[in-house]
């Protein structure tokens, strides 16, 4: 099975490109969705999040409010990394559950869906790694209208992420995806194509 990270920053198209693999009917393991379900699956987790962090970052029922965290962390490259430190092994094991099940069902390819992909070392697993990238300013605008955000926490949250100039550095693929929809669809095909997928 060939196995495909699929990175990019915040704002840079990386869940639209995926939404195109799964329109032909190809697995996408999303890191984010698994991200927020490991919280679930390992109920220490969310022990370990308090004892680190404070309880003023968990509601009334003791469900965890992941916007006040995110706005807390993204504003310091050392609580990040610690929270890191503690969700990234939780994490990890169960991309590498999801990837063996798709080995199982005997599947042609697998794309892993991952924001930090190569911070986490992860694409040195994978045997193909892509990159959804557009410019700065174009990100920042999008980030903005999405997500309702200011400036500043827009900035603090790209800010957090490695440059999408320098994760060009460790992938195979760019796909570029500043232009439209139909640009972004067509390189899509194009890899698709180039690969034996299609």
């Amino acid at each position: 099975m060939l196995k495909v990270g699929l990175t990019g920053g915040i704002g840079s198209g990386k869940s639209t490109v995926a939404r195109m693999f799964k329109e032909r009917s190809i697995p996408v393991i999303d890191a984010d969705v698994i991200s927020r379900e490991v919280l679930n699956i390992y109920p220490e987790l969310l022990s370990e999040i308090k004892q680190e962090f404070g309880i003023e970052f968990f509601d009334g029922d003791g469900k965890l409010l992941r916007r006040k965290l995110g706005d807390y962390v993204f504003a310091s490259y050392a609580r990040r990394k610690k929270l890191e430190e503690i969700i990234m092994p939780y994490i990890k094991k169960d991309i590498f559950k999801h990837i063996k099940l798709y080995e199982d069902l005997k599947e042609n390819i697998c794309v892993l869906d991952a924001p930090i992909l190569i911070e986490t070392g992860i694409n040195n697993d994978m045997d193909l790694n892509i990159l959804a990238w557009v410019d700065r300013e174009t990100q920042i605008k999008r980030v903005m209208e999405r997500d309702k955000m200011n400036l500043q926490q827009v900035i603090n949250r790209i800010n957090a992420q490695m440059p999408l100039e320098e994760k060009k550095k460790y992938v195979d693929v760019i796909i570029d995806t500043s232009v439209s929809i139909d640009y972004t669809e067509s390189q899509v095909e194009k890899l698709l194509t180039s690969i034996n997928i299609l």
